[in-house]
């Protein structure tokens, strides 16, 4: 299947690369399918564009690279999307990045809105932390 981006052009895609998101992105609650690839080979970031907005892009990155004792409740979220069959090797979490125009070093990650994605199945859901430490725009870079 093709995928148009403002971004990175028509993109192939295979089907079974989508990931659903049943409640979308915080902000984009109906933008419900998304495609993720590295950014750049060894980058520790990835783009996880919209396949159903062309516009829509986020930057994302493993948070234990920049936060190796950062610790949200998975297990809450699975229970939330129905996934009582997974394990803790079927998920993988990535934060957003915003990485600003000009100057990298000021670049941070939102750990309080963590991505859970459930690699089985191809779902993922978009966690809130309240009542946090975290920030919503912890520095990762510098």
């Amino acid at each position: 299947m093709k995928i148009n981006t403002t971004r990175f052009g028509a993109i192939s895609v295979s089907k079974d690369k989508i990931i659903h998101m049943p409640f979308g992105m915080l902000g984009f609650p109906e933008r419900k399918r998304f495609i993720m690839f590295r950014h750049k080979e060894n980058s520790p970031f990835f783009w996880y564009q919209s396949a159903d907005d062309p516009k829509l892009a986020f930057v994302i990155t493993n948070p234990f690279i920049f936060v190796p004792d950062y610790e949200v409740d998975a297990d809450e979220a699975a229970k939330a999307m129905s996934w009582d069959d997974v394990s803790e090797k079927d998920l993988e979490l990535y934060v957003v990045a915003n990485i600003p125009k000009g100057d990298p070093l000021k670049t941070t990650a939102n750990l309080i809105g963590p991505i859970l994605i459930n690699i089985k199945n191809r779902q993922a859901v978009q966690m809130v932390i309240a009542n946090s430490t975290y920030s919503h725009r912890f520095p990762i870079a510098g």
